[in-house]
């Protein structure tokens, strides 16, 4: 083989190499991302965290200032990050009874 169709060879392989390596990275960086997780509603929340123990309260039974004070004490009961109970909060002051 003479030395030009080594040289082109030896340039064709690296630059493929290189190729399934930029090709491999990217797989690998497309797999160590994660799906975004999808934020559940203050209705959403009182739904999955409220019937563990009881039934459902429906909004229009209490005031704004009963939800509040229920919350807060459900919060501590329930163990519930403050963003979950801050959107159940607000759900239920939206649709509650004067």
């Amino acid at each position: 083989m003479n030395r030009f169709r080594l040289c082109n060879l030896a340039l064709w392989l690296v630059l493929g190499l290189a190729v399934l390596g930029m090709v491999v990275s990217v797989a690998w960086a497309d797999a160590d991302k994660k799906p975004a997780k999808k934020k559940l509603t203050g209705q959403e929340l009182y739904a999955i965290n409220c019937n563990r123990c009881h039934t459902e309260r429906y909004p229009t039974e209490r005031t704004p200032a009963q939800w509040k004070t229920i919350v807060t004490h459900m919060r501590v009961r329930a163990n519930l990050p403050a963003d979950q109970a801050k959107a159940i909060l607000k759900y239920l002051q939206e649709d509650a009874g004067k």
